[in-house]
């Protein structure tokens, strides 16, 4: 992995504290826990290789520039866990790609 953005990194850890998450981890990569749901986040800066981790969700933050890219790879890779893409431009962020919601039978 190539340099951190320590921007990215804070931003991402106050967007899931403002959610509610209790989060663990002072690093690029942080655990975020509420209630029964555990979020494994990693904070996409130049990353060669994506995590293919444990747990069953994950969700990469990212520039807005490199969210395309960054879902390609993912589903080119398509891990064995749910994940979502977070994209920060400047304070603001936008939830790209969420995991599919449950589905409802008839």
């Amino acid at each position: 992995m190539g340099p951190v953005n320590m921007r990215l990194v804070e931003q991402a850890r106050s967007i899931f504290a403002e959610l509610g998450y209790t989060v663990e981890g002072t690093g690029p990569d942080f655990r975020a826990e509420r209630a029964w749901k555990v979020v494994h986040v990693n904070t996409v800066y130049d990353m060669k290789t994506l995590p293919q981790g444990s747990g069953q969700f994950h969700c990469f933050v990212t520039d807005p520039t490199d969210v395309d890219d960054l879902e390609e790879r993912l589903t080119n890779l398509d891990p064995a866990y749910e994940w979502a893409i977070i994209a920060i431009d400047g304070e603001d962020y936008q939830v790209e790609r969420a995991p599919p919601g449950p589905t409802l039978a008839a």
